[in-house]
């Protein structure tokens, strides 16, 4: 085996343009695939990462502006949602319904001595938290009690805490109201961050009209196809509709903001996504192993000569083909791992400089590139896939090489 080695790597010498050529084409494939399956699921990991921030089986309605004329009604009439499409959200959607709160949205302005900021105050319910997922780093969230006997108390961000100065138990000034801290919450990356309060509070000292419901958000269950959703929410705007007098087709009459049938548009985008991404790495890939058959079939032919000699002198055919397979074999492989080497670098590279970039768009910023990378695995499963087919492409050439006789062969030119 080591005189084998030593004769390849005489061979390898002596024509260096085609041994870098091949090699160029395998590394060139497999750094290719690993950078491109890296740049894609960065941007998947970043659409997921936005996506896992609210409950998939939860919904948000909104009040819109009636498009359609409806029982001597103009078009272009505000809707405000109702504490009745509450009751008839909660009442007559048990089936499917599962929790049903409301949020009621103010700005204030919060002090705590000489420091202050401004921004948006939710009034909520329980149920928030499990709906757009707030995660406490210090204290509660706002609880059945607060709602019930109207307190005064507010959930703020860790960083409008260490902008306020303030911490749980505190109390800061909303307004011209003192409010108690009674919770801290890890603040979304997108830079977007409400503080929170009981809505019944919220709703009694700002809310002009007290029958104004804000938004409604409810959570469900049972709505496990894009159809199911569909109807329902076709049912549900008819009934909403129809309780404002406006016509029961109306889509602009309220707006429900459907995070299942959202996540489900994602998956169907994603999965275009990564087949997108494979097919063209896979064809990546091809074009080494074309590369590969290309030069290894120019190599039979440039020594066919010599295998005449070497049959002619009692060389084995096998002899012949294990020369051709192996020296395929080394050239892949060395070449493969290359380029995986050199994919997993750029992959870090794009991470360190481009992963977790933000789109800053005003009233928030989006997270658009997290962890361009690759696993492990898959790297090593191009390479392999990469060596397997080189010798495959390298046994066809070795094959003819191997059968051929030795006087065709010293009259070949």
């Amino acid at each position: 085996m080591r005189d084998v080695f030593g004769e390849i790597w005489q061979t390898a010498r002596r024509n260096k343009l085609r041994t870098g050529l091949t090699g160029f084409a395998v590394a060139w494939g497999i750094f290719m695939l690993i950078v491109l399956l890296g740049a894609g699921n960065g941007l998947i990991n970043a659409n997921m990462k936005q996506s896992d921030r609210f409950l998939s089986t939860s919904m948000v309605v909104f009040g819109g502006e009636t498009s359609k004329a409806y029982q001597g009604l103009k078009e272009g009439r505000w809707i405000r949602l109702r504490e009745r499409d509450i009751d008839i959200t909660s009442q007559e959607f048990k089936k499917v319904v599962d929790e049903v709160g409301a949020q009621y949205r103010t700005t204030a302005t919060v002090s705590n001595g000489q420091q202050y900021l401004s921004g948006q105050i939710a009034g909520v319910y329980p149920n928030h938290i499990k709906i757009d997922k707030v995660e406490m780093l210090q204290g509660r969230f706002i609880n059945i009690i607060d709602n019930s006997d109207k307190r005064k108390v507010l959930v703020i961000s860790n960083k409008q805490a260490k902008e306020l100065k303030t911490k749980v138990g505190q109390y800061v000034k909303v307004g011209n109201f003192a409010f108690q801290v009674v919770g801290i919450y890890k603040e979304q990356e997108n830079g977007w961050a409400d503080m929170f309060s009981a809505y019944t509070t919220v709703k009694g000292i700002y809310g002009a009209n007290s029958s104004d419901a804000g938004r409604i958000e409810f959570t469900f269950h049972g709505l496990e196809s894009e159809e199911a959703n569909e109807a329902f929410e076709k049912e549900y705007r008819q009934r909403i509709n129809t309780a404002h007098q406006a016509h029961p087709d109306d889509e602009s009459a309220i707006w429900l903001w459907n995070r299942y049938t959202q996540n489900m548009q994602m998956e169907k985008g994603i999965g275009i996504i990564r087949t997108a991404l494979w097919v063209v790495g896979l064809f990546t890939l091809l074009s080494g192993i074309v590369g590969v058959s290309n030069i290894m079939l120019i190599t039979v032919k440039e020594r066919t000569h010599e295998f005449g000699i070497r049959k002619a002198i009692g060389a084995k055919p096998w002899s012949i083909l294990k020369l051709i397979i192996i020296e395929s074999i080394i050239i892949t492989t060395i070449f493969g791992y290359v380029g995986m080497i050199l994919g997993i670098a750029a992959n870090e590279y794009m991470n360190a400089t481009i992963g977790h970039t933000k789109v800053d768009a005003g009233l928030f910023k989006a997270t658009m590139f997290v962890d361009p990378t690759v696993g492990l695995d898959v790297c090593f499963e191009a390479t392999v896939v990469m060596i397997v087919a080189g010798t495959i492409a390298g046994l066809i050439p070795a094959f003819k090489a191997s059968r051929i006789r030795p006087i065709e062969a010293l009259r070949a030119d």
